[in-house]
């Protein structure tokens, strides 16, 4: 909500739609610190109100040290350096992001932006049940790494619960700096060597080189169409847009909105088109500075697509695999989204992966850096292995969709790891195919089935939408049709702006949280 109020606040003082999402995203780091911040990176589309399609990665990086030999143990198995403690964060990328996307894409200064920011870390916000949830779950985590004591747990020593008060004074610190200095108070100076010296305390091997170099890229989106729409959504090193444009070609196949949604007709093809989808996703993506051979022309192609639709049985579940896309090429968390009345828009998806990343909070700062070694393989024969300088793969998923005349229609995304994606595929087709309104679009049930054998997974219902529900009924007919074991999971916070027929802006989030 604070952070809501913080993009609205900007534009009120005439900020385009980047302005606010800049200064929501270090809003965002304050109010919902275990999912994102300094320490962390992310993703951004844009689509200007001339036009124009940009996607800024400012992912995270390994470390020049990082090799693959400090993940694994004697045996070559997983050691757990990847998902806790200093060897755990990549080079975070955030700063050197949103600063990024404030000097190409906004209209106001660094210092205006970044006031909102700084006031709510001085003053503080209230802890919502969601935030209460994420910090008691976290306890473990802080007694490991009690720098984060500071600032998430009480004077009595005991985690801050709903409705108390939450101020950061060191981020607040950090934060100022940064308005004042600029990237180079971030990636330079007393809070790099903070941030390297808290890191090697415990087992990192971050450098000051590795944060000096850190570099924004910017990359053409990956595009296409459904039915008529426009998709402009994230290119490696996020595997999201390139296998949610993937999954969508493959549904253009099919005539989805003749079936009803969640019944065994309907969650039987998407079943399989997410089958296709992740076995190729498995097989091809990775970061294309180190794989520059990941086929994204023919994972994207509508012939291709085609061949993919063609393999699905339609009273059968199967197990896939890859095919072969390179045919194809000569013919691709936490979330908001922004947009204003101009037609900017502006969808970030940004990470420092697990909640509270690391553990390791930089002391003297505030904030937490991320655990981002953990979206690597430790399979030294994996396209996504550990590599010093090597980003790993996302599923992030920042989408614009545009009408068929260039307008916008809807800016979208979700958290949700591997499940992004294919969340956001479901949205996409049943405003499209459906004609649902997006908030009723968000709040049916979602399904999903990540990874190319029988996975399948289904959200019980909100209350309002029982009528969706996956029943036992379809349950037990899925059974029938080879679907194997399926089970319950949850992965909502979905947050979409619409631009309706009357020139309308509607935004609405995922009530699930």
């Amino acid at each position: 909500y604070e952070v809501s109020q913080v993009g609205a606040e900007i534009m009120s003082k005439g900020g385009n739609a980047v302005d606010a999402a800049v200064a929501m995203g270090f809003a965002l780091g304050v109010c919902e610190p275990f999912t994102s911040g300094l320490g962390g990176g992310g993703l951004a589309t844009i689509h200007t109100a001339d036009g124009q399609d940009f996607f800024i990665d400012f992912r995270e990086i390994a470390p020049a040290a990082a090799t693959l030999d400090l993940y694994v143990d004697e045996a070559g198995e997983d050691n757990g350096n990847t998902r806790s403690g200093g060897l755990a964060s990549g080079i975070p990328g955030e700063v050197a992001g949103l600063l990024y996307l404030l000097e190409h894409y906004g209209t106001m200064s660094r210092q205006e932006v970044m006031a909102p920011a700084i006031r709510i870390a001085t003053e503080g916000f209230t802890v919502s049940q969601y935030c209460a949830n994420a910090i008691s779950d976290a306890y473990e985590k802080a007694t490991e790494f009690p720098e984060m004591q500071k600032v998430y747990w009480t004077e009595d020593g005991l985690p801050y619960e709903v409705g108390d008060v939450i101020t950061n004074p060191d981020l607040a610190k950090a934060l100022q700096k940064i308005s004042d200095e600029g990237r180079d108070g971030f990636y330079k100076g007393e809070i790099a060597q903070a941030l390297v010296d808290t890191l090697a305390k415990y087992g990192g091997v971050m450098t000051l080189d590795d944060l000096a170099g850190y570099e924004v890229q910017v990359h053409e989106p990956v595009t296409s169409t459904y039915r008529g729409y426009k998709i402009i959504s994230s290119p490696p090193p996020s595997s999201g847009g390139t296998h949610l444009i993937e999954i969508l070609n493959i549904l253009e196949n099919y005539d989805v909105g003749a079936l009803e949604i969640n019944s065994p007709e309907y969650i039987h093809l998407f079943a399989e088109t997410f089958k296709l989808s992740y076995s190729d996703r498995a097989q091809y993506m990775a970061d294309t500075n180190f794989a520059p051979d990941v086929p994204l022309k023919g994972l994207t192609s509508k012939d291709y697509a085609a061949e993919r639709a063609a393999l699905i049985d339609p009273d059968k579940a199967q197990e896939f695999f890859y095919g072969d896309p390179t045919l194809f090429e000569h013919t691709d968390t936490t979330h908001y989204s922004v947009a204003d009345v101009e037609g900017n828009c502006v969808a970030i998806t940004k990470t420092i992966n697990y909640y509270f990343g690391s553990g390791v909070m930089v002391d003297g700062y505030g904030f937490m850096m991320n655990n981002e070694m953990d979206d690597f393989s430790t399979n030294p024969e994996s396209v996504n292995k550990i590599e010093p300088g090597k980003k790993p793969l996302s599923s992030m998923s920042p989408t614009v969709v545009l009408h068929e005349d260039g307008t916008p229609f809807m800016v979208l995304g979700t958290p949700g790891g591997a499940r992004i994606f294919a969340s956001v595929a479901q949205v996409i087709s049943r405003v499209i195919d459906h004609k649902m309104s997006l908030h009723d679009a968000i709040c049916v049930p979602k399904i999903w089935n990540n990874g190319g054998a029988n996975n399948l997974q289904y959200e019980n219902p909100l209350k309002g939408y029982e009528q969706y529900a996956v029943t036992q009924e379809t349950l037990d007919k899925l059974v029938e049709m080879d679907h194997g074991e399926i089970k319950t999971a949850a992965s909502g916070a979905v947050q979409a702006i619409e631009f309706l027929q009357d020139g309308t802006l509607y935004g609405t989030a995922d009530p699930r949280q």
